[in-house]
């Protein structure tokens, strides 16, 4: 990863895998765009009873994010499975703490997407997308979801919408990206890192 190249950061939380994998297409389409690259960051679970302790570096996969991976960075996917048709909580917790993100205003202006799993096929994808575009909105981000041009969306038999992409799991959590989830994900990254380098120009530019 080159530290002269903006980067889009995609934050998610995955229980089971999935929401990670669609993480990694999302980051793949950003990434086939030239000037711009992906960050891929995750949350810490949380405890029930009390604060978790954690390691700072998971064991495998993605390392947790800071807010600094957020302050700097010029675009952002968030990513979640569903609960009961809302974010999962510790991709939320993580959301409440960027309070400092906020009053600073270092977020406006710059471009975000979402992208969600469930384990059935109306498993609340939709309100979970919304869930997530909230406190985007407050933050004065720029939201892009998935237009109809891209084809993928009409012929669907599993994830997609037109809020960003979803993917649907099954109930054991075991069922694999599809061809269209896929195609949906990368174009969605795609478009988000086209969308973050001409904000990103516009403001190198701007007096």
């Amino acid at each position: 990863m080159s530290d002269s190249l903006p980067y889009v950061l995609v934050l998610y939380y995955s229980r089971h895998g999935a929401t990670k994998a669609l993480a990694e297409r999302l980051a793949a389409g950003i990434a086939s765009q030239a000037g711009i690259q992906a960050r891929l960051r995750t949350v810490a679970p949380v405890s029930a009873t009390c604060e978790a302790v954690d390691p700072e570096i998971p064991a495998e996969g993605a390392v947790y994010a800071s807010l600094d991976d957020l302050r700097h960075a010029s675009g952002l996917a968030l990513g979640s499975p569903t609960r009961f048709g809302n974010m999962a909580a510790p991709l939320k917790y993580f959301i409440d703490s960027t309070s400092e993100l906020w009053l600073s205003g270092a977020l406006i202006d710059k471009p975000a997407t979402a992208f969600t799993s469930t384990s059935s096929l109306h498993g609340g994808q939709e309100t979970t997308l919304i869930s997530m575009l909230l406190p985007l909105l407050h933050h004065g981000m720029v939201y892009a979801g998935v237009p109809y041009s891209e084809t993928a969306l009409t012929r669907t038999q599993g994830g997609g919408t037109p809020y960003g992409v979803s993917h649907v799991a099954g109930t054991r959590s075991d069922r694999p990206l599809d061809d269209e989830e896929r195609e949906l994900a990368f174009a969605q990254g795609a478009r988000l890192a086209r969308l973050t380098l001409a904000l990103e120009n516009a403001r190198r530019q701007a007096p």
